[in-house]
């Protein structure tokens, strides 16, 4: 009897201590992770975030088979600074990039050589890892290009600005240029996210048999707003009136509604085959695909936003922190891990992965982030802890800041002009759409909240 009892206790205590370790570490390997990054895709521009005038099947999947977060937020309102937040772990306030500046002839301005990010944190733990797409955080031979900040392989633009264009001259391969004589010769032979989305593939393929970390940062659906023409077929003639843009810093585009159809529906297959990869090589049950965007939607190139009520009920666009410039569709899958059909109105930023992917990789965080693991979260755990705010400082524009602190959210505009602009004060439980400033009713509030934003600025 006494044996039998000493054996169920050390049962008990055995599935108890497993249960308590990160799901990655009892299968004895940490999970692969791809993170696919989608450009200036808005919260309403997906079908399972309430998109009507078009489907996104493939993404769509990705909700059914994981989670759903409908309260996440990017790191910025615009590329570089929104990257910079998700490979550093570090809000606006703290990030050295800042804003979208430019370094000529290509490429933007660097991050200081001395700089941590998510890739080193991979590569300490083990991890192949790779970027393919737009990089846009330093440009070529600068201390941050992508192979100096943790990247084992690059291929894509190291530019944001050239990342415009959809058929260029070249793309960066490692720390080359890749010269691409289809687009010298006839100027549109070689669509340039077909080429970046095989070489992420080919990336996945060679690295099976190991942890990798993909971090695919698609351009899809910045504008230029270009498509092939078998995917401008699908939505010639469905979205009338046509959105006929004459052309200024972006190419011309007389169809501009079926072309932003026709670029979401070219980066919804991209993901449905990464999915079909991964069940093909039987590693999806270990791999963790998170998807989101960098920042809210464009209004630039001929897309219209309001026609697709791409924010969807959300004040603000790209650029803007009120909640459709910052608040971004998020989806993690994970079979057997984060529960199929879930949704997480937990609050959470791009500043979180780094801690998440540490925690995931069973490496010890030994940096100061911003972030907080949402682990608890992916795994349906009761321990998720919470942030006190969160904070986006944007200089461009006159000069922004923003603030989330529970149910409140608190913007700031014009601060170049005037420092001491006031604080606009919405309350998201009834007022998501912040259309109505409740900061004279609730002056004690402002007060706080004042006080945490200059706190968020100064480290």
């Amino acid at each position: 009897m006494m044996k039998h009892l000493l054996v169920c206790l050390f049962a008990i205590v055995l599935v108890a201590s497993v249960l308590a370790k990160p799901a990655s570490a009892q299968s004895g390997r940490p999970p692969n992770i791809i993170f696919i990054l989608a450009d200036d895709l808005g919260y309403g521009d997906l079908s399972c975030y309430g998109q009507t005038k078009f489907q996104t099947p493939n993404i769509d999947a990705l909700a059914e088979r994981g989670m759903r977060f409908t309260q996440h937020y990017s790191g910025s309102a615009v590329c570089a600074p929104s990257r910079c937040s998700l490979m550093t772990g570090l809000h606006t306030g703290h990030t050295p990039v800042k804003g979208n500046a430019e370094h000529a002839p290509e490429g933007q301005m660097p991050m200081p050589a001395d700089t941590f990010t998510i890739g080193h944190l991979l590569q300490s733990a083990g991890y192949k890892t790779g970027v393919f797409g737009k990089w846009g955080l330093g440009y070529p031979g600068s201390a941050s290009a992508p192979l100096k900040m943790g990247f084992d392989r690059f291929y894509g633009y190291n530019c944001q600005r050239i990342a415009h264009c959809y058929y260029p001259a070249f793309l960066w391969n490692d720390d080359k240029r890749e010269l691409l004589w289809g687009n010298v010769a006839s100027h549109s032979r070689d669509y340039a996210p077909d080429l970046i989305h095989d070489k992420a593939i080919e990336f996945i393929r060679e690295n099976k048999d190991q942890p990798f970390f993909c971090y695919y940062a698609a351009i899809q659906p910045h504008a230029d707003m270009i498509a092939p023409d078998e995917y401008m077929g699908r939505y010639r003639g469905k979205f009338l009136p046509e959105f006929d843009y004459p052309g200024d810093y972006y190419l011309p585009q007389p169809e501009g509604h079926a072309a932003f159809a026709a670029m979401v529906a070219v980066l919804d297959d991209y993901v449905g085959e990464v999915m079909a990869e991964l069940d093909d090589l039987g590693i999806a049950d270990n791999t963790l695909v998170v998807f989101s965007s960098d920042n809210g939607p464009h209004e630039e190139g001929g897309h219209d936003p309001k026609y697709f009520d791409s924010n969807a009920v959300m004040k603000g666009v790209k650029r803007d922190l009120y909640e459709g410039g910052v608040r971004v569709p998020m989806i993690a899958v994970w079979p057997d891990q984060i529960a199929a059909g879930s949704q997480s109105d937990h609050v959470c930023a791009f500043w979180d992965f780094m801690p998440t992917m540490a925690e995931l990789a069973g490496v010890s965080l030994q940096r100061d982030t911003d972030g907080i693991s949402i682990v608890p979260t992916l795994l349906n755990r009761s321990n998720q802890e919470q942030h006190a705010y969160l904070y986006w400082d944007f200089p461009a524009k006159g000069g922004r800041e923003a603030m989330r602190r529970g149910d409140w959210k608190a913007v700031r505009y014009n601060l170049k002009q005037n420092p001491d602009a006031p604080i606009e004060l919405y309350n998201l439980t009834n007022d998501v759409g912040e259309t109505n400033d409740v900061a004279d009713s609730h002056p004690e509030v402002v007060q706080e909240i004042g006080s945490l934003m200059q706190e968020a600025r100064s480290r």
